[in-house]
This record gives structure tokens, sequence and C-alpha cells, in this order.
């Protein structure tokens, strides 16, 4: 059964025991996006666009949607006109990568990082990476960019790996072998990023306390951070592949290309591929979630002690006197909504 908002469960169970039972167990929560016609809480955008957009649409939301639609962003506008004005600031361009690609071999930029003493609060990483192994299919890391959130470069060089290359990719990463030569050594590259990221901290201590560390945006960081031989707190990661509202229906992850034609509005990722184009992309992505206008709540995780959605034997007959719109007001998301970044003033 599909976790839709509970207006919607309602008309679905006979029982209001079944409605409640259903209530504890399904994390309903503002944060998930909504249909602005209808009102239909959906636990991913995916969701929501196939309800508006998709092969079986609600019939009326479709007809007002195709009309006074963003189909980036999905929000609902008041006429035409305004969303041709929104149009204007939703779609985004592409960045152009291409002075950075003839400027990079030389190797004389970028490669430099130095504490700022936490001024840069959110920083967007991306890897592109060259083969390993017998078979060249073992991803070693050949190439990082870090930016600040105003697309910034932070840092952008070439690495060599510990491991041999025997695939260089060059048809997607444009990487030859001169290129690696006289690459930074990854463990010199990850002692720097690991550095910048925890304030010049020990990782020890900002793993204990994750606050003192920046926030890091990217899609896919586990396996990028696994190339560099870095570790970084869970808690100040922030992965497009792994944000609930970002994910397919079925809880599987979208490409970050998909993610930036479907949300975004442009095509990265074609021929030789730019790690800064995709630090870009993931930035972007992270800022429209973090943007995003959601009812301030005390507790934002289902997953708190004081927040699970445990309602109690005995408040079975308050529950059932309660509407679906009530209802949704007690419950709570299983996941830390992005929009809290802003509150915290990240």
């Amino acid at each position: 059964m599909t976790r839709n908002k509970c207006a919607a469960c309602y008309r679905q169970f006979n029982k209001m025991e079944h409605l409640v039972e259903h209530m504890r167990n399904s994390y309903h929560s503002f944060h998930e996006p909504m249909c602005g016609i209808c009102g239909k809480r959906c636990r991913s955008f995916e969701s929501l666009r196939e309800h508006l957009i998709g092969l079986l649409p609600k019939a009326e939301c479709e007809r007002i949607f195709k009309d006074q639609g963003c189909d980036l962003c999905l929000m609902v506008l008041n006429s035409r006109n305004a969303l041709r004005v929104h149009r204007e600031t939703c779609q985004l361009s592409r960045v152009n990568t291409m002075d950075m690609l003839y400027r990079l071999p030389n190797l004389g930029i970028h490669d430099d990082l130095k504490i700022d003493n936490g001024r840069t609060r959110v920083v967007a990483l991306a890897c592109k990476m060259v083969g390993g192994g017998s078979d060249g299919t073992l991803d070693l890391c050949g190439r990082v960019c870090l930016i600040d959130e105003y697309e910034n470069v932070i840092f952008h060089t070439y690495v060599k790996p510990q491991l041999p290359v025997t695939n260089y990719r060059y048809e997607t990463t444009g990487i030859r072998p001169d290129l690696l030569k006289n690459a930074m050594p990854v463990r010199l590259v990850q002692q720097k990023i690991q550095n910048f990221l925890c304030n010049g901290e020990p990782i020890w201590k900002v793993r204990s306390r994750g606050g003192r560390a920046r926030i890091l945006v990217g899609h896919g960081l586990d396996h990028n951070l696994r190339s560099l031989e870095m570790e970084f707190p869970p808690i100040m990661i922030r992965d497009t592949a792994q944000y609930p509202p970002l994910m397919k229906s079925s809880k599987i992850s979208n490409s970050l290309k998909y993610l930036t034609r479907t949300y975004l509005g442009y095509e990265i990722q074609t021929g030789i591929q730019d790690p800064y184009e995709d630090c870009v992309a993931t930035m972007r992505l992270y800022k429209r979630m973090k943007f995003q206008v959601h009812k301030n709540e005390d507790y934002p995780l289902a997953t708190d002690p004081q927040n699970r959605n445990n309602f109690a034997q005995w408040r079975q007959n308050e529950l059932e006197r309660m509407t679906p719109d009530e209802l949704l007001e007690i419950s709570r998301s299983d996941y830390y909504c992005w929009c809290f970044d802003t509150k915290e003033g990240a």
C-alpha cells in the first residue's frame, strides 16, 4: 500500500482502528512532497510526479497541472503567466567547464586547501574514477573537486592512486597517463580534504560532536569517500542519491544525470565528464531541497525516542475521534529533512 496523505488512506479503510494502525507505521509528515491541487502527500517527488503526469495520473490534477504546473519543482502556480515567470528562475543553465578543462592539466590551480575557520559551512565533493585491477573495473579516484555553496572551486586536482591504473576511461574522464604521472598522491589528497572538512580537528573529535564539521554534499558519497580512503560523520552528509524525496518510489537511487535533467532542467555528463559539473549539480539539488518551506517541528526525526509514532493503546479512543488531517499533524517523518539545515543556519 502506498503511503499517501492520510485522507486518501482514510477512504481505503472501513474501520478506524485500521487507520490508526496505519498511522503508527507510516510516518506521514509535512515534509513529504504535496500535490498543490488535491493536497495528497507522497513519499517522494517521483511518486508526486506519477500522481500529476505519470501513466495513471489523477485526472483533475493532471488537467490543472498541465496549465499551471512547473514540471521541474512540481509547484502549481496561480496562472499561466505566473508559471512563465516562475519557469525562468526554476530552470537552471549548465555551467561552463571548458576553461577549467584547459587549465587543469597544469596542476597549478586549486591544489592547496587551507582552513578558513569555518566560513565555508557547506561544500560539495565529486570524483571521477579510473580503472584498476586486471580487468580495469576497480574504481580508483583519478580526479577530485570540492566547491562551496556559491559554486566557487575550493579544490580541484588530479589524483595519483596507490594501485596501478589499468583503464584510464578516457572517453568519459579525459584522463591520460601523463596527467597522473606527477599528480597528488591519494593519501595527501585525503589528508587535505579531511582536514578542511573537519576544520583542522581530529576525525574522532568531529565524530563525537559532528557540529564542528562542515556539511558535505554529493551524489553517492559513500563510494567517493571510499575511493579517497576517507571517513566522515554520517550526520553531516547530504547525499542526493540517498535522500528519500529524490529517490524512486521503490526506494532505489536515481542517477545524478536524471536528477539534474528532471529537477534542474539541463543535461550533464555528456562526453568527457567534469567533477566540477557534478559538484554544481549536487549543490543546486541540495539548495533546492534545503529551501523548501515546511511547517516547523520540534523533533524532525521519527527515530528520535520522544518523536516516534508510538501511539499508546490508551489513546485509541482519542485517535479514533481525530480527522485524517489531525492525525497527520501528530505524525512525524522517518528521515531528516534538509530544510532543517536552513533553520540551523547552515
